[in-house]
């Protein structure tokens, strides 16, 4: 063999080793789950700081996000909770206790229901803390927030401007509550992107699972990512600060017959809007590390993979 062909060998065979050590920088997704929450949401095992830590040691990746759960304690599809905004507290400041544990490593976000009447208190208590100041978990789902109510609508916005003005990040689970059969789609997503956004101009907001709440089998998600992707395409100065995570798309449900349409839904999202979330938080889920190996199943590219895995939000930063 030429010397020639030996450094393109040496060069293929050094690139096909960088694609596959391709790691993500971030976990933007992550849960922990504790005893009391796993009493409110049975068949959850909890799990510590130094599980996660563990976890994203075994896939190579450097840091997380711990996106507080305490929104469980309001969810109106569950058992009711004594002192119910109490517990909330509690919980938040478990993952502030948590996270402290591992500071350069870890970081925590506050989670409420934006419906509760204590939600905005909590918001401001979280910013003072600085283990969850950098921002709020929300979760429309299992907070049963549904934007055709006006009143719904006026308390997330209220919601999205106190985050704004306290410099918070804004992770929503967007998907309405299929529990209570909440319709999902287009219409939804108009709302958020005319009435909700504007609340939060400055800071992050990150939609989680690609607008849905995993998989992608559910028509309403593609009709909420269209909205977006539109936007996106006509420039929307709303969209400025909007990112997107991929948690649970790949490896739920019948997701591998959309892979194309998803390749391509994130094409026109925006490759460097993609964050990689791996929604992990219990044993019983898959780890980090399997998120990963899901993900890169999507028909995407060696750049783009690698876009995505060096992808870091700003309160990441």
């Amino acid at each position: 063999m030429n010397a020639k062909f030996l450094s393109l060998l040496a060069g293929f065979l050094s690139l096909t080793a960088v694609q596959e050590n391709t790691v993500p920088l971030v976990d933007h997704h992550y849960h922990l789950f504790n005893t009391t929450m796993t009493q409110v949401t049975p068949g959850l095992t909890p799990i510590t700081a130094s599980d996660a830590v563990r976890a994203l040691d075994r896939a190579g990746v450097r840091r997380a996000v711990l996106l507080s759960v305490a929104y469980q304690f309001g969810n109106p599809n569950r058992p009711a909770v004594p002192n119910e905004y109490v517990a909330v507290q509690a919980e938040n400041d478990r993952v502030s206790r948590e996270v402290a544990r591992y500071p350069d490593r870890l970081r925590g976000f506050c989670g409420v229901n934006p419906l509760k009447d204590y939600a905005l208190a909590e918001i401001a208590r979280c910013a003072r803390n600085p283990h969850l100041r950098f921002g709020i978990k929300l979760h429309f789902g299992n907070s049963d927030v549904d934007l055709e109510n006006m009143e719904h609508r006026a308390r997330v916005r209220e919601v999205f401007r106190v985050a704004n003005a306290s410099g918070m990040a804004i992770v929503v689970h967007m998907r309405p509550s299929v529990t209570m059969r909440r319709p999902y789609g287009a219409a939804v997503a108009r709302t958020f992107l005319a009435e909700i956004l504007p609340a939060a101009p400055d800071v992050p907001v990150q939609i989680a699972h690609l607008t849905g709440s995993g998989g992608y089998d559910e028509p309403g998600t593609d009709e909420a990512v269209g909205v977006f992707a539109d936007a996106i395409a006509n420039h929307d100065s709303r969209m400025a600060h909007v990112y997107f995570d991929l948690s649970g798309i790949a490896g739920l449900g019948r997701w591998q017959e959309k892979a194309g349409l998803i390749a391509t839904r994130i094409r026109q999202l925006g490759v460097d809007r993609m964050l990689f979330g791996s929604d992990s938080g219990t044993k019983a889920m898959p780890g980090v590390r399997e998120a990963w190996a899901a993900i890169r199943q999507l028909p995407l590219t060696d750049v783009e993979f690698r876009t995505i895995a060096g992808n870091i939000a700003p309160y990441m930063k």
